[in-house]
């Protein structure tokens, strides 16, 4: 099929609200790598002023981070047809990316470390609590191994090789998995937790992760591969992207891995690989 046919409609969760640290590359990244491949772009905001049907309308999903009353002012929008068309669309398979707010929104709550607790869809089995004001945040680079079976294989073979996401985080929120999958494990930084290893969390096609940076730019095999699905599921087709020169991305990528491996020798940091 001829390239120019494709279309593709990103829904962006409420950008206004959930937009706190750059995570609107994500946005750009899937839009630029997508037009640049000759394929028609339209951003649809999931906001307050959408509705059902916008959010059943789109083919990517991408939510960012937000702080914890910004958060309280989506999950209180976020209800009814509009909780049920977001259920749907990611019980169904459709491929999204969310950072730090947006997975603990989709598990089953988020306790701040101040007001009351914010209950979330329950699309996602895990909980997230913040310790206390008192408690230092997780802050830095990060890096995880990607182990969700399905993802690890898709990317494994666009790539040629076992994939590593390179990020940032800085959240105060602690995350426990239930039954969903991790996304990865942590090879250096902190994770969901700091505790058991797991970054993350992957169900259907969705991405949830604490890395930011933004997440696409810094691995932009993950943006090539959440426009692949998309494309497959939508036009029910084995589509193969062309591939795109991302020499800038991969020695980026590298230097950061080289420079994170030096940290690890100088500052004796225990790290998982």
């Amino acid at each position: 099929m001829n390239s120019q046919k494709y279309t593709l409609t990103i829904g962006w969760l409420y950008p206004n609200l959930m937009s706190t640290y750059g995570d609107r590359g994500n946005v750009i990244t899937i839009q630029r790598r997508s037009q640049w491949r000759g394929f028609d772009v339209t951003i649809v905001p999931l906001d307050q002023a959408a509705t059902a049907e916008d959010i059943k309308s789109v083919d990517i999903i991408v939510g960012g981070g937000a702080q914890d009353r910004q958060q309280e002012l989506v999950m209180r929008d976020l209800q009814g047809a509009k909780a049920e068309a977001m259920r749907e669309k990611l019980d169904n398979g459709t491929p999204g990316v969310f950072t730090c707010g947006s997975p603990q929104l989709l598990g089953h709550y988020y306790e701040p470390s101040v007001g009351k607790r914010i209950e979330g869809l329950g699309i996602l089995d895990l909980v997230s609590v913040h310790p206390g004001e008192n408690t230092k945040r997780c802050i830095g680079n990060l890096v995880i191994e990607v182990t969700a079976k399905k993802l690890a294989r898709d990317l494994e073979e666009m790539i040629g090789m076992k994939p590593y996401l390179v990020g940032f985080e800085n959240h105060g929120g602690r995350t426990q998995l239930g039954k969903t999958e991790a996304l990865g494990k942590v090879v250096y930084g902190l994770g969901n937790n700091g505790e058991d290893g797991t970054e993350g969390a992957f169900y259907q096609n969705a991405i949830a992760t604490y890395s930011h940076g933004p997440l696409l730019p810094k691995n932009p095999f993950v943006a090539d591969w959440l426009i692949q699905t998309a494309l497959r599921l939508k036009y029910q087709q084995p589509i193969q992207l062309t591939p795109l020169i991302d020499d800038l991305e991969m020695k980026a990528r590298e230097a950061m891995l080289k420079r994170l491996k030096l940290d690890v020798a100088t500052q004796q940091v225990q790290v998982t690989v």
